[in-house]
């Protein structure tokens, strides 16, 4: 099983570890890899088993997407034969297909609030991405986006995260509030965190996590990329 990753780190979880060194990116003119047997790794503990892949993607290599995934994004995974994309889909479907520890509850109203969760995802990113990519300020859609998952995060009072103890909400929330709290500080000095004492807290108890911060990207890096994409000198 392979799995495709944007480069130049990871984009799914291992187990504590040192972090893992990705070989370089691949680019428009490099060759496609071999398929890898084996099994998932995003925060299952099977990192050992799966080969990421990093797509560079300021120069995705055509054969990604006509051979690879049609869609052409990242991340996708390959498994029994079968491409599958989209984030939030493949972090659902590796949790129900793979061993590892369990990254929903068996509480029934802790899984609802789940999935309410991981559907909204979407809403969230394109709340918090459109200013940037307008040039605008922050909007009031940015602050109402930040104020509910302040109120998510204290549905539940057993833990610092959404269902108070970590799952795949979190994940599936973790690696954008890692990017907007970069971009927001930065390019509209805005600190997304500030007078929302459970996204403080989230942030931080996340950042003890050694699956996730094995996964992070440099800041500088990711403020280069966003200045790139938005054309910022």
């Amino acid at each position: 099983m392979a799995a495709a990753a944007a480069g130049p780190g990871p984009a799914s979880g291992s187990a504590p570890a040192a972090k893992e060194a990705l070989p370089p990116a691949l680019g428009s003119t490099s060759q496609p890899p071999p398929v890898f047997d084996g099994t998932t790794r995003n925060f299952k503990g099977l990192q050992d088993k799966i080969k990421l892949v990093a797509i560079d993607l300021q120069d995705k290599p055509a054969w990604y997407k006509e051979k690879v995934y049609p869609q052409g994004t990242v991340p996708s995974l390959e498994h029994n034969n079968e491409i599958r994309g989209e984030s939030l889909d493949l972090i659902r479907y590796i949790d129900s297909n793979f061993d590892g520890p369990a990254l929903l509850p068996e509480d029934a109203a802790k899984r609802h609030f789940a999935d309410e969760l991981i559907s909204y995802a979407d809403a969230f990113t394109k709340a918090l991405y459109s200013p940037l990519m307008a040039h605008a300020d922050v909007s009031d859609e940015v602050v109402a986006a930040l104020d509910k998952l302040e109120a998510a995060l204290s549905k539940f009072n057993d833990g610092p995260f959404f269902l108070g103890q970590f799952s795949l909400a979190d994940i599936a929330y973790v690696t954008i509030l890692e990017r907007v709290q970069i971009y927001y500080s930065h390019l509209r000095n805005y600190d997304i965190a500030k007078g929302r004492p459970n996204l403080e807290k989230f942030i931080e108890e996340m950042n003890k996590i050694d699956a996730y911060t094995q996964t992070k990207n440099d800041p500088l890096f990711l403020l280069d990329l966003a200045k790139n994409h938005l054309k910022i000198a």
